[in-house]
């Protein structure tokens, strides 16, 4: 028999990160069960029958659900105070779903505009071409939200922080009048974590992750992730749509990303105090044109982020002087920190957004988001931050 499970309801965070969803199977192992299994027997045809009429409750197919993912959803369902939690095979297959599985033609979608270069392929591109209404507003200005919601509308997806620029955008104010328009309201919530901002708190309906980022934290799998409150969202759109289309988590990366949410909490807090220490750094810096970081007063929205935040989170922008010349030396220069597009890592990795992860858009849509060829984004990450201070140092010292 399998260890009975303790009662987790009133764990503390960090407690729900190493113990939540843990299922033990007849063997009684210390770490979680990989279950790398495509499918499951039945005892009989009867027994199969009643399990695929859902009669009877148990693993039918890996698409549908394994017991390692299903221990990592139900650790993130504990984590986020959520009923409700699916996993997919990366952050963009979450994103998709979460708004595929519950749009058709002629509905409305109001989106900020601030937002990862694939969220706006698939918002103002393909979308689109399933004859949704896609509507693009700056996520700061409310104003332009009460006036896009003006009128019925499906849906309303946002970022806050965003990817790259940090925007943060008020959660509890757009959620109302996203409701009173009669839309539900995901939230990319990425650069923040679990850990730092719980968007269902603030009136937002779904949340999304790329567990490839903090979650995993090590830069060895791929994931999303989507939590919600809404039981009818889950049974009557979200699953259907998973069970056949096949957005599927593997079970191995399941695995990996529950061993990671056991250091969830002490890396993001170290990584985030890291990152303050070398935002101040970078805003002393006369090579640095301008920097944006939620922790520092300089940001625009820095008290909406105290309100919402927890910390400032990991994650650094900041603008070099020369423009794209004046990047590319800049991270030519860097001997310590890895040039890389992923972020969330136990390894600082920085990036140059414009020729990486937004180059698919035009120079005029990068303009719009404030993302300029002399922006660079700073994943900061667990080295001790005078090493990576030094090495920035000697990177602005190339331009």
């Amino acid at each position: 028999m399998a260890t009975k499970k303790s009662d987790s309801r009133d764990w503390h965070p960090a407690t729900q990160l190493i113990r939540g969803g843990l299922e033990r199977s007849q063997f009684d192992e210390t770490s979680e069960a990989l279950y790398m299994t495509s499918g499951y027997v039945y005892s009989s045809p009867e027994e199969a029958q009643l399990a695929f009429e859902g009669e009877k409750e148990r693993f039918l197919y890996s698409r549908y659900a394994n017991p390692t993912v299903a221990m990592l959803e139900e650790r993130l369902r504990l984590l986020e105070g959520a009923r409700h939690c699916k996993t997919t095979a990366s952050g963009m297959a979450a994103v998709f779903a979460a708004l595929a599985c519950q749009l058709k033609t002629g509905d409305r979608i109001i989106a900020s505009r601030a937002l990862f270069s694939s969220c706006h392929y698939i918002i103002t591109e393909l979308l689109p071409t399933y004859g949704i209404n896609a509507i693009l507003v700056d996520g700061t200005d409310l104003d332009q939200w009460a006036k896009a919601l003006s009128q019925p509308t499906n849906a309303v997806f946002l970022e806050t922080p965003s990817n790259p620029t940090l925007e943060i955008i008020d959660i509890r104010a757009v959620s109302e009048l996203a409701h009173n328009s009669g839309a539900s309201v995901i939230v990319d919530n990425v650069f923040a974590t679990p850990m730092l901002q719980n968007p269902l708190n603030l009136g937002a309906d779904i949340v999304i992750y790329s567990s490839t980022k903090h979650i995993d934290g090590q830069g060895r799998s791929m994931g999303g992730v989507i939590l919600t409150n809404d039981d009818d969202f889950i049974e009557d759109k979200l699953k259907p749509f998973m069970r056949h289309t096949g957005p599927t988590n593997s079970p191995f990366n399941a695995w990996l990303q529950l061993k990671g949410l056991e250091t969830l909490a002490v890396r993001v807090e170290k990584m985030s105090a890291n990152a303050l220490e070398v935002a101040h750094f970078l805003s002393q810096q006369n090579d640095i044109e301008s920097i944006l970081y939620p922790g520092l007063e300089s940001h625009p929205q820095f008290k909406l982020a105290k309100q919402q935040m927890k910390s400032g989170s990991s994650i650094i922008s900041f603008h070099v002087q020369g423009g794209r010349e004046g990047a590319f030396k800049f991270l030519n220069g860097v001997r310590l920190i890895d040039i890389s597009n992923n972020l969330g890592d136990t390894k600082s990795l920085i990036t140059h957004p414009a020729t990486t992860t937004h180059q698919s858009l035009s120079e005029s849509e990068r303009a719009q988001m404030g993302i300029g060829d002399g922006l660079i984004r700073l994943s900061v990450g667990l080295e001790d931050p005078e090493d990576l201070k030094d090495d920035l140092k000697f990177a602005l010292g190339e331009i």
